[in-house]
């Protein structure tokens, strides 16, 4: 019998492996990102967030308050860089509100 071969690569580290090699690493953190808006961005703004969009980097937010809109765009660097932390890279270069 031969010996088993002992795996000393955690879970998260296969799994990051692996999304690397599909090149799904990037979608992942994206919909890691839109599951967590909630969290990040807390529920009255969620509640008033119809969509969410992902293209070339920029992020599309759609609102149904334009005194919510305005006061996001305000804030848009501050809150790119809470959504790049908790995505854990740099997913959201720009963000667009509508």
């Amino acid at each position: 019998m031969s010996p088993r071969k002992h795996n000393d690569q955690s879970m998260k580290d296969a799994l990051d492996e692996m999304l690397q090699s599909f090149h799904l690493d990037q979608k992942f953190r994206q919909k890691k990102m839109i599951t967590s808006w909630e969290k990040i961005m807390g529920v009255a703004v969620a509640h008033r967030t119809t969509e969410l969009i992902f293209r070339n980097k920029k992020l599309f937010v759609y609102l149904n308050s334009a005194s919510l809109r305005e006061e996001l765009f305000n804030s848009r660097d501050k809150i790119k860089d809470l959504l790049n932390e908790e995505a854990g890279a740099e997913i959201v270069e720009e963000i667009v509100f509508s």
